[in-house]
């Protein structure tokens, strides 16, 4: 049932309270398709409430075998509760720039079924070791609770830093927003890496004597990957080629990232190539089993991630 408001001075029925999503440039989104967030409310000073809504089906967050939501679209909403709160709670001008450090999740496997609606979902957030220059925000960490039905269905947490334009650009010194506009390599299978277009493989160049060592393939035109012009390679796709990394060296075809941790160490430039290293432990009994990548660029650390996944959850997903 939705929440109803009447009308001052009019005969008309009761309205609905209607959904909308939180403004695109609040969370760094070109595109209003690719907001998650539809809503907040604050607690205290500290504590918020978090709207969003996942769609059945999406083009690149693709569910896993089909009945289930896929796990890394965790990682996309707990990045959009960080600048949302910076801008709309926190007074973060936009066009100040984010730098992310880190960015986790778990999921409770059972509650990511895909059902016959969009899940609706309310997350509640702790924000800390919030940091300020005078009144302004510099960088923050927050911890995210998903619910769903009035279940956890999955908990996270990220850490950032932000800066004014005047800062970042002596920073970044002459790199320019834009997108790059060679993809490198040519992909590897794409199957391989869970993955039914060649378009949103983001592992290339491996290496046949050397299992597990890839090139980043980062191709601006993807409309997800690479939503706007920007002067890095994102944080997302780092994730991504983690766990298509974590896809290719699993020993099943299919699979579920069920947790992921990931630290961010500099700016992936555009520029000069990345590369990319997965060492695979063995499985245990269920078949679940940990992946532990990295990403190297001038023989630099860029990022490193560990995921633990599983084969995709038995029997009928629907709810």
């Amino acid at each position: 049932m939705y929440p109803s408001t009447t009308v001052p001075g009019s005969f008309a029925p009761d309205l609905p309270r209607l959904t909308t999503t939180v403004p695109r440039e609040f969370v760094h989104r070109a595109a209003v398709a690719e907001v998650l967030l539809t809503g907040w409310s604050r607690v205290d000073e500290e504590r918020f409430r978090v709207r969003a809504q996942w769609p059945r089906g999406h083009s690149f967050f693709t569910p896993v075998s089909g009945g289930w939501h896929d796990p890394m679209m965790v990682a996309e909403t707990v990045r959009q509760v960080g600048s949302l709160l910076a801008h709309a709670e926190f007074d973060v001008p936009l066009g100040y720039q984010f730098l992310m450090w880190h960015l986790d999740y778990a999921v409770h496997t059972e509650h990511l079924a895909i059902g016959a609606a969009p899940a609706e979902l309310v997350l509640d957030v702790v924000c800390s070791e919030v940091r300020r220059r005078g009144r302004v925000l510099t960088g923050m960490r927050y911890d995210v609770a998903v619910h769903r039905d009035g279940a956890v269905a999955a908990t996270g947490s990220a850490s950032f830093t932000c800066t004014s334009p005047e800062v970042y650009r002596r920073i970044r010194g002459p790199r320019l927003p834009g997108t790059p506009t060679e993809a490198g390599s040519p992909p590897v299978a794409p199957e391989h890496v869970g993955r039914a277009s060649a378009f949103d493989v983001v592992l290339g160049g491996d290496d046949r004597d050397r299992p597990g060592r890839w090139l980043l393939r980062a191709d601006g035109r993807h409309p997800i990957l690479f939503d706007h012009p920007v002067d890095h390679i994102p944080g997302m796709v780092l994730l991504e080629a983690a766990r298509q990394a974590a896809t290719a060296l699993a020993p099943h075809p299919v699979v579920f990232p069920a947790s992921l941790t990931g630290a961010f160490h500099r700016y992936a430039e555009l520029d000069s190539p990345v590369r990319i290293a997965a060492d695979r432990d063995d499985p245990d009994a269920s078949g679940s089993f940990v992946t532990r990548v990295s990403g190297h660029q001038d023989d630099e650390l860029l990022f490193s991630c560990t995921i633990s996944a599983a084969p995709p959850p038995a029997g009928p997903a629907a709810v």
